[in-house]
């Protein structure tokens, strides 16, 4: 048994009538309330355990800005605008410590400006909000220098910037942001990509390559599967030819990188099947394989996404703890995303046990994380995903997923 992770104590799903949904997808009043009460109560104990946290990290992964975000969250599941507000105060708390360095959504400047706009624009507030997506557009220039020491990947990289423009769109509408400034993000990625993959003399076995701190990370946080997600996405405008020239191929390589167990390897070249986190390994590449299924409609990235969601039902009751970013909240988001994308309720049924967990916060005893109560590492993305289940056909993991 891997000792990362709990032994899974639930039966896997076997067609019968569930406690937790109907047999069309809806949840039972009961498991709903269930969700509810432990919402309510997870927001307190989170609410006081920020008294003590860190007040200078404004960052959407540990920070301000990953609490505004989940009460931006909260107010869209439950139509109430005091949650609004909280948002704008915790957003507002994090634009005072920017640090002018990083440019992304989760780690950077963008991220915080990208959420402050989102939640003045809902407020009425327009010349805010106006001031905020016009902090993020002044960035671009930095993004695009192709010669500077800016990584291609999400945390810190261009697709965390990249990231930030499709947050502001989709919640602006189409047009906000200018199809220019990300199609021009997409071509610099590319070219890095490309010049990077010449270098490393591979680029018959994969047109594009990327690396971190010398490494070539295959997950969405630092790696691959999270820049070719990006590529393949329709409101990027990346051109067919364009997909099936240099980012399937890509794909492939990465796809080939699979373990026997279905899981991937953090790193390419590292043999040790240990890590299933949203962060490294099968939890997080899935949403590659499902969005490579939607653009290319081969069934090997099927196959390969339902192998991700097995690994992960396996092996996914992390001892890290309940944290979506290499927690049992994250590894439950590829149950939600393969739902999504085939509404088999297996896939729901699974979800629902891994909040079941969830709900039990606290009482496995798993590792306390570094920040306990933030978006990534704690107990405000368990309250995100538990918020998420209420409607889970329309989950998407925070921060990352279109």
């Amino acid at each position: 048994m891997d000792s990362r992770s709990f032994p899974n104590p639930y039966a896997d799903y076997s067609g019968d009538i569930s406690s937790a949904f109907t047999p069309t997808g809806q949840l039972t009043s009961d498991f709903a309330n269930r969700l509810n009460s432990k919402i309510r109560e997870l927001l307190q104990l989170m609410e006081h355990g920020l008294k003590s946290a860190d007040p200078r990290d404004f960052t959407v992964y540990t920070g301000w800005s990953g609490i505004a975000l989940l009460y931006l969250h909260l107010s869209e599941v439950y139509q109430d605008p005091s949650l609004l507000q909280k948002a704008r105060e915790y957003v507002t708390r994090s634009l005072r410590y920017l640090n002018k360095r990083d440019v992304t959504f989760l780690c950077g400047d963008a991220g915080p400006y990208a959420v402050a706009a989102v939640v003045f624009h809902k407020l009425g507030s327009a010349q805010d909000a106006d001031d905020c997506v016009n902090r993020v557009l002044q960035m671009h220039s930095t993004v695009m220098k192709l010669d500077s020491r800016l990584p291609d990947e999400l945390l810190y990289g261009r697709m965390g910037y990249l990231y930030s423009l499709l947050f502001i769109n989709k919640h602006f509408g189409e047009g906000k942001v200018p199809v220019c400034f990300i199609q021009e993000v997409c071509e610099i990625v590319m070219k890095s990509g490309e010049n990077m993959a010449a270098q490393k003399r591979i680029q018959n076995q994969s047109p594009l390559m990327y690396e971190w701190y010398g490494e070539h990370y295959v997950g969405p946080a630092h790696g691959l599967a999270g820049i070719y997600y990006y590529l393949m996405q329709p409101s990027c405008h990346v051109s067919g030819e364009t997909l099936r020239a240099f980012v399937l191929p890509s794909v492939n390589y990465v796809n080939q990188l699979k373990f026997s167990s279905g899981n991937y390897p953090p790193c390419i070249g590292d043999k040790r099947d240990l890590l299933v986190h949203w962060c490294h390994g099968a939890p997080g590449v899935i949403y590659m394989l499902i969005q490579a299924f939607k653009i290319f409609q081969d069934e090997q990235y099927l196959w390969a996404a339902a192998q991700c969601t097995d690994v992960s039902w396996h092996r996914g009751l992390l001892k890290k703890g309940y944290g979506i970013c290499h927690g049992a909240a994250g590894n439950a988001y590829c149950f939600l995303a393969m739902y999504n994308l085939t509404h088999d309720l297996k896939y729901l049924y699974r979800a629902c046990k891994f909040a079941e967990w969830c709900l039990d916060y606290g009482e496995h005893g798993c590792r306390t994380p570094d920040t306990p109560f933030s978006l990534f590492e704690g107990m405000a993305g368990t309250i995100y995903f538990l918020a998420d289940m209420l409607d889970a056909a329309n989950a998407k993991f925070p921060a990352f997923e279109i």
